[in-house]
């Protein structure tokens, strides 16, 4: 035997299973497909957030939250359906759930201190969810950001591999890309694959698929942590449920292309299950960068409350399609209205004072003065006036932004970013002045007003993420930008089912002897932790956990 155990995959999930392996005494393999520059993995280049639980941040800003309602949000929003009979796909990812919940809850925030993670005073208020009290969305804010973003997450592990690797008890194979799982009497003993060539590409860039070499490596237990689909649009279009309609002709891409899923059918084809497959997680508020770096590289929008939001033909999209309140439903409304299959955008139209205090932006290179850890920094141009740089850089610059003083000359440049012009100045006009009608008082009967008058109510949005309420047609307020959005592919929600220990399991249910799974690759935990929707800062926390596990089991400390 070569290791103790082999991970496969230098991502947040394998990192996160070294630490404990390392710690647990265990000798580690790590192989990984990219070179060294890319150790971390996607959770390098996320925001940052994590899903906690009744926080010192959370209730310094007055939230009050509990284990009881994080998990009444949860079980409503991941919606688990796939429960009754034998070899139930949800069986062992409702457990998952469950486990999960407990940990961000409990000891996840000082487990994480310990290791060197810190975040952020502010709590966001993702996914607010479909307006009903059990039902998908948060009930309260929870998303915490990492001082650091992603690489506040991801280096604290990643240093710890590197400073095991220095002591001769963790090995890198980087340029090792895994072709099959070895298995001998009904137990995976091992991995074997191609050596790649060299390839200094920056992180994130396509690096070459040359073939030098071939190599074996056999150990008493492998983890897989080689994340999800999100890179390869095929495999997306493969697993695209018929719940969310087509998929788009065109999407753009929110992870390096070395997020090809390609691990999950190897696996399969030694042996292991695959399931809820038809679970992904894209979001809608895409737009294309202006400085890629990997192909069809794309940056999420995280809007506030505020900005309007319309298809591709020019209406208002309904409640509960409104700017981070539900992903899944906005997607579906966008891929089965059926005037509007036929179209993969979509539009918000904001003034500048929203665009100012109400656009982030996904990545840690799009978020410089929390990845550089500048507290200064992050109160100039959180609370200060003016849009961040990244935010302006993308106003400015980005290929699928229009800016105008007044709304029909807005309007004319949105329709010139389109094949066609499909938009009608004067129906988009009686929209926005329906809507500025309502913004005379402190209350409304538009929901979305109303959500913009909730929102101010907490001290973390009031401060940083809702503008003060204005008329959209308010000169003041301007200029006018219209945003043309895309779908953008992110996260697989199922994947290989495992045990609470990340053992995988095979079709019929019994352990794969020899094979655990975390991360992305495993749907977060039990094949799909999250169920039909994430209530977000949950995938960074998925890979922590489930890699955990792994590592804790194979350790024999779980």
């Amino acid at each position: 035997m070569d290791a103790d155990v082999i991970v496969v995959g230098a991502g947040l999930a394998g990192l996160a299973a070294c630490h404990e392996l390392v710690t647990g005494g265990q000798r580690v393999i790590v192989v990984d497909q990219e070179a060294a520059g890319n150790l971390g993995g996607q959770a390098f280049w996320s925001f940052g957030g994590l899903f906690l639980v009744d926080s010192p941040e959370q209730r310094r800003l007055g939230v009050r939250d509990s284990l009881d309602l994080a998990w009444r949000d949860w079980q409503g929003s991941a919606g688990w359906d796939r429960l009754d009979g034998p070899g139930a796909e949800d069986e062992w990812a409702a457990r998952w759930g469950r486990a999960y919940v407990e940990f961000a809850a409990g000891e996840k925030r000082s487990w994480l201190r310990q290791l060197g993670v810190k975040l952020t005073p502010m709590v966001g208020w993702a996914e607010r969810g479909g307006g009903t009290a059990f039902g998908h969305g948060n009930s309260v804010p929870r998303f915490h950001v990492a001082w650091g973003t992603g690489t506040g997450v991801s280096e604290p592990f990643a240093d710890r591999a590197r400073d095991a690797a220095k002591q001769n008890r963790l090995t890198f194979h980087h340029r090792h890309r895994v072709d099959q799982l070895l298995v001998e009497g009904g137990r995976v003993v091992g991995v074997s694959g191609a050596v790649l060539a060299p390839d200094d590409a920056p992180r994130g860039a396509p690096t070459n698929r040359t073939v030098i070499g071939d190599f074996t490596l056999k150990a008493p237990a492998v983890i897989l942590a080689t994340g999800g689909i999100g890179g390869n649009h095929e495999l997306v279009r493969r697993y695209w449920p018929e719940r969310l309609g087509a998929p788009p002709r065109e999407m753009i891409t929110g992870v390096p292309a070395y997020v090809d899923g390609r691990m999950l059918d190897i696996a399969a084809e030694a042996g292991a299950r695959l399931v809820n497959r038809d679970r992904m997680w894209h979001y809608v508020e895409g737009v294309r960068n202006w400085a890629p770096i990997w192909p069809r590289h794309a940056i999420r929008i995280l809007p506030g409350p505020s900005p309007l939001w319309f298809d591709a033909l020019g209406r208002r999209l309904p409640h509960p399609a409104l700017p981070g309140y539900d992903t899944m439903a906005t997607l579906k409304h966008l891929r089965t209205t059926p005037d509007l299959a036929a179209y993969d955008h979509s539009w918000f139209i904001v003034t500048e004072t929203m665009l100012a205090k109400e656009f982030a932006l996904s990545g840690s290179e799009q978020n410089a003065d929390i990845t550089n850890r500048n507290l200064l920094g992050v109160l100039r141009s959180r609370l200060g006036k003016g849009a961040p740089k990244e935010v302006a850089a993308f106003r400015d610059k980005g290929a699928d932004f229009a800016v105008a003083d007044d709304l029909e000359m807005l309007v004319a440049k949105m329709n010139g970013l389109t094949e066609q012009p499909l938009l009608d100045p004067a129906l988009i006009r009686r929209q926005i002045e329906d809507r500025d009608a309502q913004m005379d008082n402190p209350y409304a009967k538009d929901v979305q007003v109303q959500g913009i008058h909730n929102s101010r109510r907490y001290k973390g949005d009031r401060w940083a993420r809702t503008s003060v309420p204005h008329k959209v047609l308010d000169p003041q307020a301007g200029p006018l930008i219209g945003v043309k959005l895309h779908v953008l592919t992110r996260k697989s929600l199922g994947g290989l089912q495992t045990d609470l220990s990340s053992r995988v399991l095979t079709p019929d249910g019994a352990v794969l002897e020899g094979l655990y799974a975390a991360g992305e690759a495993a749907g977060f935990g039990g094949g799909g932790l999250h169920g039909y929707n994430a209530l977000e800062g949950t995938f960074l926390g998925g890979c922590i956990f489930s890699g955990r596990a792994a590592g804790r089991a194979l350790s024999g400390r779980n």
